[in-house]
């Protein structure tokens, strides 16, 4: 398994609308996000602190996306 990149919640968000995830709603710091096929997360942005990498992993099993999918996001 490569490395996963060191990459913000923000930056995230917008690579993940690029893979055609909408933003559903957001409560406090945190953005729900949904795609059209029904797969869900939940990615908090916190300024512009990094996503730690069990987060990340978490997050990109979610989204069914492996970490190639995410560098070709970004």
């Amino acid at each position: 398994m490569s490395r996963l990149p060191r990459i913000s919640g923000k930056k995230l968000v917008a690579a993940l609308a690029k893979a055609g995830f909408a933003t559903v709603r957001t409560k406090g710091s945190h953005f729900y996000l949904r795609h059209q096929d029904g797969r869900a997360t939940v990615v908090p942005v916190h300024g512009g602190e990094t996503l730690g990498p069990g987060l990340l992993s978490q997050i990109l099993r979610d989204c069914e996306l492996s970490p190639e999918d995410l560098r070709r996001l970004l």
